[in-house]
């Protein structure tokens, strides 16, 4: 497997390196325990542990939208969580801002230079589905950094 390039994705998807690690280590944890079928199916298993891994994230994603009601309010002096260095970047913001999907597609395409069918098969969606995607996903990044 390619480690480094499972990281800058997670990396990409998560927003920052400790989630990417985090997400990671799961969809390896779990698609270890299926390795064998994994293998016996023929499909590439990189693309296979990327849908895993934006599965994943996605599911992370829709469980912590959640709101969580809490009866008193947090302390004002928190301390403030540490920044990476791309947190001010627009761009990345910007791609932080996109829907889960979106930003797969647009990590898989720019970022890891897979092509349409590459990224439909990793993320077990149509190529139309990878070009509409791409479409909403580049149509809302010119907007956010033409504003800059």
């Amino acid at each position: 497997m390619s480690m480094p390039g499972l990281l800058r994705y997670g990396h990409a998807l998560t927003g920052n390196p400790h989630d990417a690690s985090d997400l990671v280590q799961s969809v390896l944890e779990k698609v270890g325990s299926r390795w064998v079928s994994v293998q016996r199916k023929g499909d590439d298993p990189l693309a296979y542990v990327r849908r895993a891994m934006a599965n994943t994230h996605i599911s992370i994603w829709r469980r912590r939208r959640r709101e969580s009601l809490v009866a008193e309010f947090p302390e004002t002096g928190a301390v403030p969580p540490e920044l990476s260095r791309l947190d001010n970047e627009p761009l990345w913001q910007a791609l932080r801002e996109l829907p889960p999907r979106q930003r797969a597609v647009i990590v898989l395409r720019y970022y890891e230079n897979l092509s349409e069918a590459e990224i439909a098969n990793a993320l077990g969606i149509s190529c139309g589905t990878v070009k509409s995607q791409s479409s909403k996903a580049m149509a809302s990044l010119r907007t956010r950094l033409g504003k800059d």
